[in-house]
């Protein structure tokens, strides 16, 4: 129970990564606000697996990159749990498609750029006057942002890339105030993300060029979360932790 009456709110919290996440940190004793889009069965799934192991939660319907909905989020927040935030976890984000540079149009540019790296911008910016001495905020970078991608990527990887630039800079304006700023780099990760964007046998070949020899699990990304959040962390900030079964080094 090393969260023990925190509060957390994590984005994009309602299935994969996200709710795994959302139940870990629960299961530490935080209280926690899950975000979700548009998925109720989801949301109705998060909250139950939440309630399992004890913990207390609410769920509140956001596009996270509208302004309106992310107040909305701060004001229902407040409204459960009172004005002081102890955790941010910004997990939104998606590929959407696999795109050459010669298929990406304005639309497109703009979907995946809002929903990576402005949403992080933003719900970090509204969430922040909540936070004081000891507030941790955990950003999803990911492996691509370090290495480019896989095919059809590129997009993707410029926006989490700009999610790591950004940590770094954010935790160097936060760090005096006493608030840290961490990202995850995932590598390979078990998810319904890949189940969409990538094939079989990719999967099959990242995992064995894998010193670990296997994909990592949702689970895994998020005791890292827990730890990143907890006071054992408490001298880390401005990192990018890679979490990928030592496929790529720092």
């Amino acid at each position: 129970m090393k969260l023990k009456n925190k509060v957390a709110v994590v984005t994009g919290g309602a299935r994969d990564i996200g709710r795994a996440v959302c139940v870990k940190l629960a299961e530490e004793g935080a209280k926690v606000v899950v975000n979700y889009f548009d998925d109720e069965t989801d949301r109705d799934a998060t909250l139950e697996a939440i309630k399992s192991v004890g913990g207390e939660a609410i769920a509140v319907y956001a596009d996270v990159t509208k302004q309106k909905d992310i107040d909305n989020m701060v004001a229902k927040t407040k409204e459960a749990f009172g004005d002081k935030l102890d955790i941010l976890v910004n997990v939104a984000g998606g590929l959407f498609a696999r795109k050459t540079i010669d298929e990406v149009d304005e639309d497109f540019y703009n979907l995946v750029m809002n929903v990576n790296f402005r949403s992080t911008v933003f719900v970090t910016q509204a969430f922040k006057p909540m936070m004081g001495k000891g507030g941790t905020i955990i950003n999803f970078a990911s492996q691509a942002g370090r290495d480019g991608g896989g095919p059809g990527a590129f997009l993707y990887a410029a926006s989490k890339g700009a999610v790591s630039t950004f940590t770094r800079g954010l935790a160097k304006e936060l760090g005096p105030q006493g608030i840290r700023v961490n990202a995850l780099n995932p590598g390979m990760i078990a998810t319904k993300f890949h189940d969409d964007f990538t094939k079989d046998q990719v999967r099959v070949n990242v995992a064995n060029a894998t010193p670990l020899k296997r994909e990592g699990t949702a689970k895994e990304v998020a005791d890292l979360v827990a730890y990143l959040a907890s006071d054992e962390a408490s001298f880390l900030t401005g990192n990018n932790v890679d979490i990928n079964g030592g496929l790529a080094f720092s």
